[in-house]
């Protein structure tokens, strides 16, 4: 009876030490030490599909979508047009939910979702930015965005950045919440008011 329980305590104990490890090695390197600046609200799936089109991204583009949610942006791009992407999302609950939903469409090689603060990443390789984000976050994130390259996309939705004037102001309404949505599209260099 002994040497039953001894090798149970044993087991568990070796389990516990390697399975910790392999939970670690899982884990990214470095997390956000702060929490989400606002609560997720997703965008509607038929003004996804024109915030895509309007983004006028391309097969070999890098698309990214900072405060990325549930990854539906992304989703939708790499999906209609072969893209890559990155998003960003603070909250571990939702960035680990639009991995689950790449994996499911077999987009885990193309479109990744890390657990970024969207002020601290470098936008500059990104061809085209897609953005749900309070007006104060999307304009806070105005100079960032002058790193990109000359002629990179950003289409922001609901909210403009602050003093920057848009090359396109397209207003959706969606047959999912019957509201009208405003899609704003900007294209580098950023004009200033």
């Amino acid at each position: 009876m002994r040497r039953i329980a001894f090798a149970v305590i044993l087991l568990s104990a070796f389990a516990l030490v390697f399975g910790s490890e392999a939970l670690r090695a899982e884990e990214p390197q470095s997390k956000p030490s702060r929490t989400p600046d606002c609560v997720y609200v997703g965008t509607p799936q038929d003004v996804v599909y024109k915030m895509v089109e309007l983004a006028e991204i391309g097969k070999g583009d890098l698309v990214c979508d900072p405060g990325c949610g549930d990854g539906r942006l992304l989703i939708t791009a790499a999906r209609r047009h072969g893209c890559r992407g990155i998003g960003y999302e603070l909250d571990p609950k939702l960035a680990n939910e639009a991995r689950q939903i790449a994996r499911r469409h077999g987009l885990s090689r193309t479109v990744r979702f890390e657990e970024q603060d969207i002020f601290t990443v470098d936008y500059s390789p990104v061809d085209a930015i897609v953005a749900y984000l309070l007006p104060d976050m999307i304009t806070r994130l105005a100079t960032s965005f002058d790193k990109l390259k000359p002629g990179s996309r950003i289409v922001a939705h609901d909210y403009p950045m602050d003093k920057i004037v848009p090359d396109k102001v397209v207003t959706v309404l969606s047959n999912e919440d019957n509201v009208r949505h405003t899609i704003y599209v900007y294209r580098t260099p950023l004009k200033r008011e």
